[in-house]
């Protein structure tokens, strides 16, 4: 496998990624579809075979039970100095004050969590989950810049915000001479473009990779368009999907599956495959995170890396795109539910 650098920085990391949030046990989070320590581990070595290197997670995540699990498999199955260990912080953990956010006290207490949780001394791409309204940035981006420096963290990285908001955390970051983000996290598939009108162009000239999350529409892309809800966690997780891929672009969204479909079949691969391919034609991003519940998604995952698809199969899967509401920003659940309220029928200009 080739390995990419993460943006202008010189970290290596395999050009796929392991999503882990699939990985955790199902009584601390997710019942239906969360893998829990025994089935889990089979794959993260699986991948670690194939040559991956790059692996995601939070601290959010089955309340901490996914670091748990990837930490000790990575810790028995891989070498610390060859992977890419990247968690989270921002969602609620605990409840009670200070159980949640970006504060100085939060940063400082959630990583030494993580670092227990992942049995490491050291993470290597450490994330904002999304913004925190409720603190200055100053403090989190001053606390972020201070766990870079202690040397418990390599990399600062972010997640799904507005633009202009990442704008400002990278100005603030050089004007004060602080660790500045080298990543973006973002929602970025054939169905969810809207992250090419500003977030990629500005990652593009601040010389930032990008960590693709979602990237075959929580399987949506793997699958004919009839079975959009064929497995456990398409189901569970239906209305927020339906909030990410709106009724209101559901004609567009089923041409761009059906052209997907029709080019796998001439392939002669799946579905997946070409969907991963697509990304990796795309400027900026590094690795699409790949939540793999069998060993076969993962084989499928690496697989893509050997496609390119030419110009008229690009074509093909592109020109059906329609605009959609914009969510990248959005965290709090009042603001989703306000959304959720007005989103059918909702459509942007291009």
């Amino acid at each position: 496998m080739d390995y990419l650098k993460l943006g202008t920085t010189g970290l290596d990391g395999s050009p796929v990624a392991i999503g882990a949030m699939t990985y955790g046990e199902p009584d601390r989070g997710h019942p239906v579809w969360s893998l829990g320590e025994e089935e889990s581990r089979p794959l993260i070595r699986h991948a670690l075979e194939a040559g991956i290197t790059f692996f995601d997670t939070a601290n959010m995540y089955s309340n901490g039970s996914s670091e748990e699990i990837l930490g000790r498999a990575l810790k028995d199955f891989g070498h610390r100095d060859e992977v890419v260990i990247a968690t989270k912080l921002r969602h609620p953990v605990r409840p009670g004050p200070n159980g949640r956010g970006l504060s100085r006290k939060a940063v400082m207490t959630e990583v030494e969590h993580s670092l227990r949780r992942l049995s490491t001394d050291y993470i290597d791409l450490y994330q904002v989950h999304r913004n925190d309204h409720a603190t200055p940035l100053e403090e989190t981006l001053q606390a972020l810049s201070d766990l870079v420096t202690a040397g418990k963290v390599r990399y600062l990285g972010a997640s799904s915000m507005h633009a202009w908001e990442f704008a400002k955390a990278l100005h603030l970051q050089r004007e004060h001479g602080w660790a500045r983000f080298v990543s973006m996290q973002d929602h970025d598939n054939l169905l969810a473009r809207e992250e090419e009108r500003e977030m990629i162009p500005l990652c593009l000239d601040e010389g930032l990779g990008t960590i693709v999350w979602s990237p075959l529409v929580r399987g949506r892309l793997a699958r004919p368009w009839e079975e959009a809800r064929s497995t456990p966690r398409a189901e569970a997780d239906a209305d927020y999907a339906d909030l990410l891929y709106t009724p209101a672009t559901r004609d567009a969204d089923r041409a761009i599956i059906d052209a997907l479909g029709t080019i796998a079949d001439d392939r002669g691969v799946s579905r997946a495959q070409i969907a991963l391919a697509w990304l990796h034609h795309q400027p900026v991003v590094t690795a699409p995170l790949v939540g793999a519940r069998t060993t076969e998604q993962i084989d499928d995952a690496v697989a893509s890396l050997d496609l390119e698809l030419d110009d008229d199969e690009i074509r093909a899967l592109e020109a059906p795109c329609t605009p959609r509401y914009d969510v990248q920003g959005v965290s709090d659940e009042a603001e989703l539910e306000a959304i959720r309220r007005r989103v059918p029928g909702m459509r942007l200009t291009s």
